[in-house]
């Protein structure tokens, strides 16, 4: 650290610089993450010092935290479910882990999650000394439910199911995996991480939420298709005395427990989430997932023009082809099986979906 500070000029000059050496959303076809909307962009700024962790000196920001997650109760068929903002997929799908090992506690617990289950699930089977038992996909890349029974015992305290998965984009047969998971008593946790701000706003039905009797808790990250600023997760609770099985003292707080697992929160990461939602509504959330799934059928079109079908069709905004380069300047990612993998976030525009589609093209001539 210097000893003297240096000037407001030269901080700017070296914060700018090293901010053009990120890249710019412009050529990112491959993050589940997108440019926040302006207005979440603004509202934060009104919050970006009020501390969730201590909510009685924040309780103006505490309302916006509990709207939040009425608003998102509400699109999954629940007004009434409990949940608090984390700050991501991540941390959502801990706590609904937390909350599986406390109601039923076993010696050797295990959870049953999807081949396709995000890598959070590692961390979280880690954190909680649980044994992460994966089931195979089927031929569509959801998973493969005769496959469930098998890998039950007594010592199973969760099922997991997926929708919207970070490499394919396929929703789970949730309403199978539920009812396997009811009938045995267990905890079954949706982890909707993407596809939660996209499948409520689709012109087809795919279940996946609360109106499935047998699904507990659902992760849905606003920082995502929800295009709040960075970090915005909501994990929600059909049972909201669930959270309470999480609660730790908090004794020198405005509040004498908590069962969040992070402390210091973001209130203005959860502001900025709830603007978004109040400002476009119904309509206006259906407007860009209609977009962003159009901009899907025309990039699975067009690449499968020049030979590149995609590797399963999938369910939300994100496709996958066998396709073995990448037009330079692109940033895209692969998948575990190696295939390219492609997000039509928000900011991927049509033009962006042609421009790659026209380097495609000149790499196939």
């Amino acid at each position: 650290m210097r000893e003297i500070g240096c000037s407001e000029e030269e901080l700017l000059s070296f914060f700018s610089r090293c901010k053009e050496r990120d890249t710019s959303y412009d050529r990112i076809l491959s993050s589940m993450c997108t440019r926040p909307h302006p207005v979440a962009a603004r509202v934060h700024a009104l919050f970006m010092e009020a501390n969730l962790g201590d909510p009685g000196l924040f309780a103006g920001t505490a309302t916006l935290e509990r709207l939040l997650i009425q608003r998102i109760g509400e699109l999954l068929h629940h007004s009434g479910a409990g949940g608090y903002a984390t700050s991501g997929g991540t941390e959502s799908n801990i706590q609904a882990l937390r909350i599986a090992k406390k109601l039923k506690p076993v010696t050797c617990p295990n959870v049953i999650v999807p081949e396709s289950a995000h890598f959070s699930f590692d961390k979280a089977c880690d954190i909680l000394s649980l044994e992460m038992r994966t089931i195979p996909l089927d031929a569509g890349f959801r998973m493969d439910v005769e496959s469930l029974d098998s890998r039950i015992d007594q010592n199973t305290i969760a099922v997991v199911g997926v929708a919207g998965s970070t490499e394919y984009g396929m929703v789970d047969p949730i309403e199978e995996i539920s009812a396997i998971a009811r009938d045995q008593g267990l905890y079954c946790h949706v982890d909707a991480a993407f596809g939660g701000l996209v499948l409520p706003f689709m012109n087809r039905t795919i279940p996946f939420d609360f109106s499935i009797p047998g699904v507990d808790s659902i992760s849905v990250d606003p920082h995502k298709m929800g295009m709040s600023t960075i970090p915005t997760g909501c994990l929600l609770t059909r049972d909201p005395s669930h959270l309470s099985l999480l609660n730790i003292p908090t004794p020198y707080l405005t509040v004498k427990q908590e069962s969040t697992l992070m402390g210091t929160r973001s209130g203005g990461a959860v502001a900025g989430a709830l603007a978004v939602l109040e400002y476009l509504g119904e309509a206006g959330m259906r407007a860009v997932v209609s977009g962003c799934m159009r901009n899907t059928e025309r990039l699975i079109d067009g690449m499968e023009t020049y030979g590149f079908p995609p590797v399963v069709r999938p369910d939300v905004n994100v496709a996958a082809f066998a396709y073995p380069k990448v037009p330079s300047g692109w940033h895209v990612s692969w998948t575990r099986k190696g295939h390219l993998r492609i997000v039509c976030m928000p900011h991927v525009h049509r033009s962006m979906i042609e421009s790659f589609l026209q380097e495609v093209g000149d790499s196939c001539a």
